[in-house]
């Protein structure tokens, strides 16, 4: 349960221009709806020297912990991810990936909890935390369903999204204009319920995200603070 949960905060988006990047920072907080437990996150993208951005997560909860870290550039408005890195530790099971994307030899290559890890590079295929950012961008430019070839295990997964409408959330930060948005699975493989805001008026920066496991357990993520582009997120 403590592993979902971890899980769900690295399911965290981030802000994306049509054509840029843009450096922020971020800190959200969790809470279960049937549990007196609560976990926190922080994302953060940087710009390198050498044009990639690296695109860092952590997240915490009672004594389980999670790290991830994509790097990544973007060429003519496309993502193009490098290199990927997860790793979970402390309460349940440890787990660590390692990716490399070889966009010269079109190969994927690493390891995933020690099995190795080799396939196809496609243009368009992302890693788990760079599709968040594909996801950004599609939602930012008024797009109603979106799909994604995203590296899963040894295997390319397809994760589909549409937008359900907007709403007002309350924040740490006050209230603030949202798009909302789901993860489309299909009923008879998985119950389970990913449902995410994204701020209008803040480059699309997520504000929510509210998931509900296949046991019922339901919790809530929210924004407490942050930058986009140096600037106070803050709502009316």
């Amino acid at each position: 349960m403590r592993r979902a949960l971890l899980l769900a905060l690295a399911v965290l988006a981030l802000p994306l221009q049509a054509a840029d990047l843009k450096p922020f920072s971020a800190s959200y907080t969790a809470d279960w709806k049937q549990l007196p437990m609560s976990g926190t996150a922080e994302r953060s993208l940087v710009k390198n020297a050498n044009g990639t951005w690296d695109l860092n997560f952590k997240a915490s909860m009672m004594i389980a912990s999670l790290t991830e870290q994509s790097t990544l550039r973007l060429e003519n408005d496309t993502l193009l991810p490098q290199k990927y890195h997860f790793e979970r530790g402390g309460l349940g099971k440890a787990k660590k990936v390692d990716l490399d994307f070889d966009w010269s030899t079109k190969k994927i290559t690493g390891s995933d909890r020690g099995d190795a890890v080799s396939l196809p590079l496609n243009r368009g295929v992302l890693d788990k935390s760079s599709y968040q950012l594909a996801l950004q961008h599609d939602v930012a430019a008024g797009k109603k369903s979106m799909t994604y070839q995203v590296v899963d295990g040894d295997e390319i997964d397809t994760y589909d999204f549409r937008v359900l409408g907007t709403e007002k959330v309350t924040t740490k930060t006050g209230q603030v204009d949202a798009v909302k948005v789901e993860r489309v699975r299909d009923p008879s493989q998985s119950k389970r319920i990913t449902e995410l805001w994204f701020a209008k008026n803040w480059d699309y920066l997520l504000v929510q995200l509210r998931q509900v496991e296949t046991d019922g357990k339901e919790y809530v993520i929210v924004l407490q603070d942050g930058t986009v582009d140096g600037k106070p997120v803050k709502g009316n």
